[in-house]
């Protein structure tokens, strides 16, 4: 569920309460997922990546590969080359599929304009 700026998550403790822009991404594990904090925490949910693709798409995250999900305010730069990955800002360095890649620079391209 999804109120204003935060998610709410069941989990095998209780229910989360997240800020949205605390999560700087968030990856596939078969039928769960594992969200990664810019406090260094992570939170393991049994959602599908693609339900957080659904519901965060107008919040700012991007997929950009079958795996995984990235909070765009998160990304530091796009490496070209033979390895296509992003760094973010915490220093990770994630791959980039290539079908994914322009899709996530046109992305980019509209929010930063806008």
């Amino acid at each position: 569920m999804l109120i204003n700026h935060t998610l709410l998550l069941p989990h095998s403790t209780g229910i989360a309460v997240i800020e949205i822009k605390a999560v700087v991404r968030i990856e596939a594990i078969s039928n769960y997922s594992k969200l990664f904090f810019s406090n260094g925490k992570t939170l393991v949910v049994a959602k599908v990546l693609k339900w957080f693709e659904g519901t965060l798409a107008d919040k700012g995250f991007a997929r950009i590969h079958r795996s995984h999900l990235v909070n765009t305010a998160w990304i530091e730069s796009i490496n070209n080359g033979q390895n296509q990955k992003i760094i973010l800002s915490n220093k990770e360095q994630l791959h980039i599929s290539r079908r994914k890649r322009s899709s996530l620079i046109k992305y980019l391209q509209v929010t930063t304009v806008a």
